[in-house]
């Protein structure tokens, strides 16, 4: 694989970060091209116009593609490198299942909670509430699941399981959830996803300029 690919990110961004480790235990080579989210980058006509109508990161480059959101680009990738994809139609179906659930519910509700909790002022303890109810309802699904699986498809990982955990490997202090307390199941299968080789967790492989409100 000759392929450079170059992953435009923020160190906050889960989804970037699952893009990230995806070429990183594939062995692919990568640059990481830094975006300030947070400065506003990504709403600005010239980005949109050059990179991503949808203004979302990531977006991931290569030869004369361009690609945006993570499951969309996980499910190309595990095509290319032929790593981390399905073996069969069966397995193909539910590995789509839990990756669209994974786009639709579960990374959805935790990255909005921990964005409203760690990179704003004054969010709504009625709307915290409400999405942590939510989430502890997808951990509960995930939770039972992992009780009779070492991954989510199944005994080997697939870029199911690199979508699901790109946002649960930030700090506790960013996510409000000790997982290993809460949720032993996903808390197990982080750590047998972790052991991956070349596996890094979230702020080693996306570094840059990283955005606070002085209480992280």
């Amino acid at each position: 694989m000759n392929t450079l690919f170059r992953l435009h990110y923020f160190p906050e961004s889960g989804n970037s970060y699952k893009v990230a480790l995806m070429l990183t235990l594939c062995g692919a080579p990568w640059k990481p091209h830094f975006v300030d989210f947070f400065g506003g980058e990504t709403k600005s006509e010239k980005w949109q116009r050059e990179v991503n109508e949808i203004g979302e990161v990531p977006v991931l480059e290569f030869e004369d593609c361009r690609i945006s959101q993570s499951g969309v680009i996980l499910y190309y990738l595990a095509e290319r490198l032929s790593n981390f994809g399905a073996c069969n139609a069966a397995e193909e179906r539910e590995l789509l299942r839990w990756l669209f659930f994974d786009n639709h519910k579960f990374t959805s509700y935790f990255v909005t909670h921990r964005y409203l909790r760690s990179f704003t002022e004054n969010a709504d303890p009625v709307v915290i509430s409400f999405l942590r109810s939510r989430i502890d309802s997808c951990f509960a699904v995930v939770e039972k699941r992992l009780g009779t699986c070492a991954f989510i498809v199944g005994e080997r990982p697939t870029i199911a399981d690199l979508s699901m955990v790109g946002y649960l490997y930030y700090p506790e202090s960013e996510t409000g959830y000790d997982l290993p307390a809460s949720h032993p199941n996903i808390a197990r299968w982080l750590e047998r996803v972790a052991g991956l080789p070349g596996w890094q967790p979230p702020y080693q492989l996306l570094p840059g300029k990283r955005f606070s409100l002085g209480k992280l």
